[in-house]
């Protein structure tokens, strides 16, 4: 007699089947001209201008371009959708990076250099937040509930390593183009594969809502939902995050120029994406007891430690295991933080939350990477490689404060 009890198999469509094959990789290449920009700016200015602090004040602008416009992009997408907002944005930013090059080049005062980095940042597509902001809005409404919570965590998981890939390679792309070719190249590619892959993005049927954006925008939540210190503690999280990209690149750019090898920064610049994207996309595994308020406080205790390695650094030997020590922290770290934005996200702002997350991470990136390369240039290499390690600092204790904001029962912490 046959058992009538069958293995239990996933019902309905899979999120693969809803997206299409060529989704992932497209939006994996969408995002490399995001992660070359700040990179390419501070190549640029420096091996053009001569001035690791000039340089460093030059990607500022196009993170602070990006905090100011970015999250007003979000709200765009969420109003009238992604497909318009990408497009006039991807059309926008690739006129303006090859403004930047020719300013850069020309006789123009530094002022005018700093203008066209902050049109840069500000006209940035956002790819990463929109592709996580599409694939919840996916999940939540086409896929089975009891299968939605498991699928969110992979997805987030696995955006948050695609990330480090790209912040990674962007980097190693950045140091090769301007090795071989010169320091205009990776601001050049960009802006190719912006007018490319942004545009192929945002035709993609995913970008096509199911709603109208008469319907999207009367289920908006509030917009002061936004400034909730729950999801404010998340956004100040993340931007501690990019307090550590930017003090950690120009510290090591800073370094290397001593070395007379400030092209190279990029290639090395890479050691600390390696444990980074393996443990980013492992997050997944974790076991629902390690909380998402545990992750935070364990992974920016990892990144903490890696960063105070660095600080003490005399040779190449001891940064690599400082980079290689952070890079454990960090990609869990940003898992975690978007899993908490994405949860505490007001009804309808799931693109502005996402822009948000994205921007304060360039904005922590451009600002220290200002700061430390004023640091670079007053006070030497040396004690701008202290700074990483007060990032990595800041970030454990925005870490604690989300620990007495989350109080134990919730769902998603």
């Amino acid at each position: 007699m046959q058992s009538d009890a069958q293995p239990s198999r996933p019902t309905g469509p899979s999120l693969l089947s809803l997206t299409g094959p060529l989704y992932f990789p497209l939006a994996f290449i969408a995002r490399l001209p995001f992660a070359m920009g700040v990179v390419g700016v501070l190549t640029l200015i420096v091996s053009v201008r001569g001035s690791v602090e000039i340089a460093g004040f030059g990607s500022a602008m196009v993170g602070i371009g990006s905090a100011c416009f970015g999250p007003l992009i979000g709200a765009a997408a969420d109003r009238y959708g992604q497909r318009p907002t990408l497009l006039v944005s991807a059309a926008v930013n690739s006129v303006m990076l090859g403004v930047l090059a020719w300013i850069t080049y020309s006789d123009a005062p530094t002022a005018g250099v700093f203008v066209a980095a902050f049109l840069v940042g500000a006209s940035c597509p956002q790819p990463s937040p929109m592709s996580r902001s599409r694939l919840v809005t996916i999940i939540g409404a086409q896929l089975p509930p009891q299968r939605r919570p498991r699928t969110i965590s992979s997805v987030l998981a696995y955006e948050s390593a695609a990330d480090e890939v790209i912040f990674v390679f962007g980097p190693v792309i950045v140091g090769l183009l301007a090795s071989t070719l010169g320091a205009w190249a990776p601001i050049a590619g960009a802006a190719i594969l912006t007018l490319v892959f942004i545009t192929a993005f945002a035709l993609h049927r995913t970008a096509v809502a199911s709603q109208s954006a008469e319907e999207r925008a009367a289920k908006l939540a509030p917009a002061s939902q936004l400034a909730r210190p729950r999801l404010l503690v998340v956004v100040f999280g993340i931007f501690c995050v990019g307090l550590t990209f930017g003090t950690t690149l120009t510290s090591l750019t800073a370094f290397m120029q001593d070395l007379g090898r400030a092209e190279s920064a990029g290639l090395f610049y890479g050691i600390m994406g390696i444990g980074s994207a393996i443990l980013a996309i492992s997050v997944a595994l974790f076991s629902p007891r390690f909380t998402l308020r545990y992750r935070w406080l364990a992974f920016a205790g990892i990144i903490t430690a890696g960063q105070l390695v660095l600080a003490g650094s005399t040779g190449l030997g001891q940064v690599a295991l400082g980079l290689a020590l952070t890079g454990i922290g960090i990609g869990p770290l940003l898992v975690t933080l978007y899993g908490l934005g994405s949860a505490r996200s007001p009804e309808g702002r799931s693109a502005t939350v996402m822009t948000m997350l994205g921007s304060a991470i360039m904005l922590g990136q451009s600002l220290s990477a200002a700061v430390a390369g004023l640091v670079a240039e007053q006070l030497g290499a040396s004690s701008a490689l202290a700074l990483p390690a007060m990032a990595g600092g800041l970030a454990l204790l925005t870490g604690a404060a989300n620990w007495a904001l989350t109080p134990s029962g919730r769902r998603e912490r």
